[in-house]
């Protein structure tokens, strides 16, 4: 365990930061002394970085609550298309660097306002941000875990994952069709609506394929239930929505 001026020195983050983090229940420490003083374990640290990337990357706090605690947000995706952002602005920024070293060199006046067009990123950025963060499922998930502390967060998530490794304890003997394996989708899509949002047959199709893509979805799912666990929750649920 490291005390909260040690995960200072090693983040660069300020106490006051760190402090500000747990008390918008972003970042909880992993224990508290009867003294009360912080204490931070390497998940801690995991998230940390976490956090500290989705900053850098110009995310919200608001926003990166969303994707660290909602285990439905497919983290890669959004990862994808924050970069995908990032080299349409880094694109737009070269475009006027060169305008401007032209004009110092050349002193010639320009009348093209195509450079300053951002049209493209904005719609860029709505269409990223709409996929994830702006639907209804999303704002419903917002209300019911405004007030959740993190343990009760972690707490859900490990019973979320509890129900993919019912999955994978009978990935090898029944098929993705199966009562067994069908009555699992039903089980995890009535636990999503009790906890998270209403998870529509359109929702848990989304879902089901996000277990089984590459990606960071797939790879905690297998870590935790076993391999190849995502990809049979994925044809599961692909069964069910049928």
């Amino acid at each position: 365990m490291m005390t909260i001026h040690e995960v200072s020195r090693i983040t660069g983050l300020t106490i006051r930061a760190l402090q500000y983090y747990d008390n918008i229940g972003l970042l909880e420490p992993a224990d508290v002394t009867e003294t009360g003083y912080r204490l931070y374990d390497d998940e801690s640290l995991y998230r940390i970085h976490e956090i500290m990337l989705f900053r850098e990357l110009g995310f919200p706090l608001k926003e990166i609550s969303k994707i660290v605690h909602d285990p439905s947000v497919d983290r890669g995706r959004v990862l994808e298309q924050q970069i995908g952002l990032l080299k349409l602005r880094r694109e737009k920024l070269d475009e006027l660097i060169a305008l401007a070293e032209k004009i110092r060199e050349t002193g010639e006046r320009s009348m093209d306002f195509n450079v300053f067009d951002k049209r493209k990123i904005e719609e860029y950025e709505k269409k990223a941000k709409e996929s994830w963060g702006n639907t209804e499922a999303y704002m419903e998930y917002e209300k019911k875990s405004e007030n959740r502390t993190e343990g009760e967060k972690k707490d859900l998530g490990m019973r979320l994952m509890d129900i993919f490794t019912e999955f994978g304890a009978i990935k090898d003997t029944k098929a993705p069709g199966s009562p067994e394996a069908q009555a699992l989708v039903q089980k995890l899509r009535d636990f999503i609506t009790a906890n998270y949002y209403n998870c529509t047959v359109e929702i848990l199709k989304g879902l089901g394929t996000a277990y089984g893509a590459e990606g960071e979805m797939r790879s905690n799912i297998d870590r935790h239930a076993g391999e190849g666990t995502g990809a049979f929750a994925s044809k599961a649920v692909e069964e069910y929505c049928r």
